[in-house]
């Protein structure tokens, strides 16, 4: 651009001479050149020098950038000698402008910034290159001029191992105050949180495995200490749960359910409570409405939150890893919450990546660990706030010039090198740190304390009948072209959204071609003019005279008669939900269709319920199901699935087995929840459980059901041992079986596979074990450490591209 003005500026300068004077050459273009060609090297001078710090690579593609704009230049006006006067160069010819290599750029860059940086970090670098015998990565020259302005950081994990002890759990006396006798792990676990509540964490993680009574263990604390109030955050499922046990195992503890439109919002009234549980959908809520505000008649009104404003005495995070992503509004809602102690429970505090651990070390407000540095000064924050995305609010500095800690120690040498080098390094330096902050401890561990029965995992493998695998086939050669198109278009990176949803459609073909033909947004084009009918949750057929109920469940006006003549309780419960129910007999009939968006209808009222077939899974499970009620009829079992509308189709085929079924769905209020699962303990005659994965997949304790069918597979491998141990836990006495249904020659297969390859990774990671790391592959560490859109393209591409050696047998046992 500037040669571009400096020629036009020339041409105007030279026509105006040519019209006064011809034959007298121009002095003051000479003095234009000159001026122009100062400009730019001062120009160039402020540029290097601001983007000096600036990270290499940008720096290497900036400055060829600014190379090739000299280039150019230098073609226009001549050689390097720009600033003579022209009359000087009359009689030179026109020199060829320099041409470098990007290695000789590069080279030039880097000895110029070696000259310009600071001779003490300069320094720091060679001695350390030198011992280590290789370049230093990215991450090792930021720790070094962070040390600059940073000194405390020089030996950080030093100090970490020197001047916090790890905490050896020793056995406590029973609290008096508690009904229920603790196991001897459990007294354990109560003597190391006490200890941790008086170190310097002022709390920490308890990652006991799922079915341990980590419930318990913090009621027990709770009584030992009655200061008041204390905060639980749980999964919706899970809040009548943690109320059930309190009032059960404690005396006097005041325990108030925040939760629903009514709930309190004076402070004062909720510091009379011991105890508070809510949700982490209601907290998020609260924060939001503080930080962003909502809409009221075209305003934008805040309110403030009433449980960020009191400073609690405990607060619990039970199934903490609902704040494993750092940037949800979630948990940055946890982040905010004020406290003299902070827990996380969770039995799988890792499940995808290790960067998901620091959304917990951050909310314990493990200092230096979660803080952002400043590399230019001794700036330190806990928040990433920059004024128009440029500049830091407190010290002014460029977003380039910070980091966090985490990453820089962590995350980013693991992502980039795995177990080799600077990832190992990385590895030990997280296990330094969770050693002093986290206790976990596996069944296997304490067997002989737990006693509980086996469990034994098997994988059901079917094929799919013909037809699926005609319906199979053809989806996936459209799945195929389309990633084909975005490889040959080098667009994979900006479609993530369409590739996870071709995924999830292979997913739900093998389940049941219906999910895919007959789904909402795809009905209209593989059957024309369906249309979806009003059902009858009774009888699931067509409500030809629908009436709905106070829960927002629709039935037939004759069905929901029969039903309250033939019911034995004065008040009976809703069929589906089990709370009291409350229906006008006499309420004019339910028109979806004028009263705009209506309860949930699902696949049910897209189908043609006389001629549906169903799928190869169904069978499968309504096989396995029919055997075991032929062999014991008392047994239970729970059956789970991450799609709404696959639960509809086995709800359907199951009450037309013979099977009496009770369902738990995401849209049931926590008092629907509850009397639901009281439902299925309390009544003999239930024998199934439908569960939808992410709304029962946790918190749950389903002891009366020993069998766990999974209907599909999830790609976080923790979901599956989720699952499994809602039943798997203290109070089983029967033996315990995990089926898992898997269709072969499908994306499933893969998906498993997948599972397999981080869960081995996460075991080594959080296993006490030192050698466990080193029994890991390449190919395990991989699948952890890789972004979740690289993995999902990975699975893509191993669908879309089959490879050998997936899976040969029929079936699969693993004993546990």
């Amino acid at each position: 651009m500037l040669s571009v003005g400096i020629s036009n500026s020339l041409q105007q300068q030279s026509t105006s001479a040519a019209g006064s004077s011809s034959s007298k050459p121009s002095r003051t273009s000479d003095a234009a050149v000159r001026a122009a060609a100062a400009e730019q090297r001062v120009k160039k001078r402020l540029r290097a020098e601001s983007e000096e710090e600036v990270d290499s690579d940008y720096d290497d593609k900036v400055d060829l950038a600014s190379t090739e704009d000299e280039e150019e230049f230098e073609g226009e006006s001549g050689d390097d000698d720009s600033d003579a006067p022209l009359a000087s160069q009359k009689g030179k010819s026109k020199a060829k402008p320099k041409t470098h290599t990007l290695k000789e750029i590069r080279k030039q860059k880097a000895e110029s910034r070696e000259r310009k940086k600071d001779p003490h970090i300069a320094s720091e670098e060679r001695a350390l290159k030198k011992k280590l015998g290789r370049k230093l990565t990215h991450a090792e020259k930021t720790t070094i001029a962070l040390q600059k302005h940073h000194p405390e950081l020089k030996d950080v994990w030093g100090d970490l191992e020197a001047k916090i002890q790890i905490i050896t759990p020793v056995e406590a006396e029973q609290p008096k105050e508690l009904k229920v006798t603790l196991l001897p792990f459990q007294r354990e676990s109560l003597s190391w949180m006490r200890e941790q509540e008086k170190g310097v964490w002022r709390g920490g993680m308890l990652a006991d495995e799922m079915g341990m009574g980590k419930t318990i263990q913090i009621i027990s604390l709770l009584v030992s200490d009655r200061k008041r109030p204390n905060l639980v955050i749980a999964p919706t499922v899970a809040v009548m749960q943690w109320r059930n046990e309190i009032a059960t195992h404690t005396d006097g503890m005041k325990v108030l359910v925040w939760h629903g439109s009514g709930r309190a919002s004076n402070t004062e009234e909720l510091e009379k409570y011991d105890v508070v549980l809510t949700t982490y959908a209601v907290l998020e809520s609260c924060f939001r409405k503080q930080e962003k505000g909502f809409a009221r008649k075209g305003k934008m009104i805040t309110e403030d939150s009433p449980v960020h404003k009191i400073k609690w005495r405990r607060i619990i995070l039970d199934e903490a890893h609902n704040i494993k992503e750092r940037a949800t509004n979630t948990a940055k809602a946890c982040f905010e919450l004020k406290s003299d102690v902070k827990w996380c429970l969770s039995g799988t505090p890792l499940q995808n990546r290790v960067g998901e651990l620091y959304s917990l070390v951050r909310f314990l407000g493990g200092d230096p660990f979660s803080f952002y540095f400043c590399k230019a000064c001794d700036c330190k924050s806990l928040h990433w706030q920059f004024v128009d995305h440029k500049y830091c609010k407190d010290c002014g500095h460029g977003p380039m010039q910070h980091t966090c800690l985490w990453n820089n120690e962590i995350l980013t040498p693991i992502q980039k090198n795995g177990m080799v080098g600077p990832g190992q390094t990385a590895f030990k330096k997280l296990k330094i740190l969770l050693d002093r902050m986290m206790l976990r401890r596996t069944k296997v561990q304490k067997a002989d304390d737990l006693g509980l029965p086996p469990r034994v995992v098997i994988v059901r493998r079917d094929h799919f009948s013909p037809e699926e695998k005609e319906l199979y086939t053809s989806l996936y050669s459209d799945v195929k072209r389309q990633f084909g198109t975005y490889l040959e278009q080098g667009t994979v990176l900006n479609n993530y959204s369409n590739i996870f949803s071709l995924l999830t459609r292979m997913r739900q073909m093998a389940c049941h071609p219906d999910l895919v033909l007959r789904s909402k947004t795809n009905a209209a084009q593989f059957v024309p003019g369906a249309e979806e009918a009003t059902v009858c949750r009774l009888c699931n057929d067509v409500a030809e005279d629908a009436i709905q109920a106070r829960c927002r469940h629709i039935f037939d006006r004759e069905c929901i008669k029969q039903y309250l003549e033939a019911a034995l309780e004065q008040v009976p419960g809703c069929p589906i939900c089990h709370v009291p129910l409350t229906i006008d007999l006499d309420a004019p009939a339910l028109d979806l269709e004028t009263s705009g968006s209506g309860p949930r209808q699902g696949i049910l009222g897209r189908l043609n319920i006389d001629t549906w077939k169903s799928s190869t899974k169904i069978e499968a499970l309504v096989e396995d199901l029919s055997n075991l009620r032929l062999q014991d009829s008392t047994t239970k079992s729970i059956v789970f699935s991450q799609f709404v509308s696959f639960l509809d189709l086995i709800d359907f085929r199951l009450k037309r087995a013979g099977f009496n079924v009770c369902r738990l769905e995401g849209t049931m209020s926590p008092q629907a929840r509850d009397a639901t699962i009281q439902h299925f303990m309390s009544n003999v005659d239930v024998t199934v459980f439908l569960v939808s994965l992410k709304a029962g997949g946790v918190a749950l304790n389903l002891t009366e059901a020993s069998r766990v069918y999974l209907c599909d597979s999830w790609w976080n491998p923790a979901v599956s041992p989720q699952a499994m141990d809602r039943i798997h836990r203290l109070g089983q006495h029967r033996p315990v079986q995990a089926i898992k249904l898997v269709i072969e020659d499908s994306i499933e297969s893969r998906i498993v596979q997948l599972q397999e390859k981080k869960a081995a990774m996460i075991n080594a990671t959080l296993s006490t074990d030192d050698a466990a790391m080193g029994r890991l592959t390449p190919q395990d560490v991989s699948s952890f450490v890789l972004p979740r859109f690289t993995v999902l393209t990975f699975v893509l591409l191993s669908a879309c591209f089959p490879f050998q050696g997936v899976y040969s047998s029929s079936s699969s046992r693993t004993a546990s």
